[in-house]
């Protein structure tokens, strides 16, 4: 089924006023730029780019002066590859001078700077981003961008297999820009030069492959692309096991962060999210999220059904966060069982601002005549399990038995 594309998206995204001012201060007789790549295709599927875009046949010292000339702060942030950034009030746009590939070894290219566009295009990935519109208005289309885009085709330029070799980590991003822009099945020759190009996925950094691969999971098609990378053995080539696919689409539909979404698809125990940690150079608070759905996972393991008690308890445990988005990833799966008096617990938690908080602190034992030391964190850890147990009871009578249940526990003869 093709898609209606939005001609008038073209002529906002030309009269944005940032866009506009940049244009005029790199108007020059002799020169071109236009807007390039994403912020075209997005404006054509009626989509705000947060990027915008300029390639010019201006060279970057040329860049740096006119746009300094019109009153613009212009930052070098890439001058080496031609590409300075120029700030405007409604966000940064970067401007880069038309480029050509001389050498590429699948990570790095050398290029050199050129001054025509349909070869600049060439050298980019797929056709849908390599649409180029002019200050005119005038949409330019050297590769039959246009058509994929309007059939929902994500079709590498060229051969596939060259542009591959150009950068590894377009095997990913095929299936990242399938995922977001595509329909049906993938397009066979790409999807082929992927697979045959999958070794090729080693040479790639660990981050670079982490930043696409999180991309790829928050896509709306992501789960139906990652059951073609299980599939083809690519999945296993990214995060080093198995998918948990079911899992994967739960999140999904659940609008969970991606960390989450990798969780849901690749940790079944703590040591899948030390293995995730190493394979995809990720943060520490990243690790950790993936460490409290592991730890969640094993406290519902034998669980039949979680009652509103037991939420309680597992929200004080793990955190009401970890506990919900846990259940959301399961949901549908035979045990445990979530009554709706659970559900309706969790919502009241967190319309109260989270777990429950246990009510004692060591100073109440000092208060209560017992000297500091480590007696007063045994008896704190026996009051707690006993308050866990009995699902976080709250209130004065709840505390009062609490207290004394930690006062018999360290009075006790050790």
């Amino acid at each position: 089924m093709r898609r209606n594309l939005d001609q008038s998206g073209l002529t906002a995204l030309v009269d944005r006023p940032g866009v506009s001012r940049a244009f005029a201060a790199l108007d020059e007789p002799g020169a071109e730029t236009r807007l390039i790549g994403g912020c075209v295709r997005d404006a054509l599927l009626g989509i705000a780019a947060a990027d915008i875009d300029l390639a010019t046949t201006l060279l970057p010292e040329a860049v740096l002066a006119r746009a300094r000339a019109a009153g613009l702060k212009a930052v070098p942030t890439g001058i080496e590859h031609g590409t300075i950034t120029l700030i405007i009030g409604d966000g940064p746009i970067e401007v880069t001078t038309l480029r050509e590939d001389v050498e590429t070894d699948g990570r790095h290219a050398v290029v050199r700077f050129g001054g025509d566009f349909a070869r600049d295009a060439e050298r980019r990935d797929f056709t849908v981003n390599a649409l180029s519109l002019g200050r005119d208005g005038r949409l330019h289309d050297t590769v039959g961008g246009l058509a994929d885009l309007e059939a929902g085709r994500v079709r590498f330029i060229g051969d596939p297999a060259t542009r591959i070799r150009e950068d590894a980590l377009r095997i990913l991003r095929f299936f990242r820009f399938h995922a977001r822009f595509g329909s049906g099945t993938p397009d066979p020759e790409a999807l082929a030069a992927c697979v045959a190009a999958r070794d090729s996925l080693r040479r790639l950094s660990r981050e670079r492959i982490r930043d696409e691969f999180l991309k790829l999971l928050m896509a709306t098609g992501g789960p139906t692309m990652v059951v073609t990378l299980s599939a083809t053995g690519l999945l296993q080539r990214i995060t080093g096991g198995v998918g948990e696919l079911g899992r994967l689409e739960r999140a999904a539909r659940a609008d969970l962060p991606p960390v989450m979404r990798l969780a849901a698809l690749a940790v079944g125990a703590r040591h899948d999210a030390d293995r995730l940690r190493d394979r995809l150079r990720l943060s520490n608070q990243e690790h950790g999220q993936l460490t409290a759905y592991a730890d969640v996972l094993a406290a519902l393991h034998d669980r039949a059904t979680i009652d509103e008690s037991a939420a309680r308890s597992l929200a004080a445990e793990h955190g009401l966060t970890p506990l919900t988005e846990t259940l959301a990833i399961l949901a549908g799966e035979p045990r445990p069982h979530v009554t709706d008096g659970t559900r309706q617990a969790l919502l009241t938690l967190r319309g109260e601002g989270g777990p429950p908080t246990f009510p004692l602190a060591g100073a109440d034992l000092v208060a209560a005549g017992i000297p500091p030391g480590p007696t007063i964190g045994r008896a704190l850890a026996a009051a707690r399990r006993l308050w866990l147990e009995r699902g976080c009871p709250s209130g004065p009578e709840a505390r009062a038995g609490l207290l004394d249940h930690a006062l018999d526990h360290a009075r006790a003869p050790q």
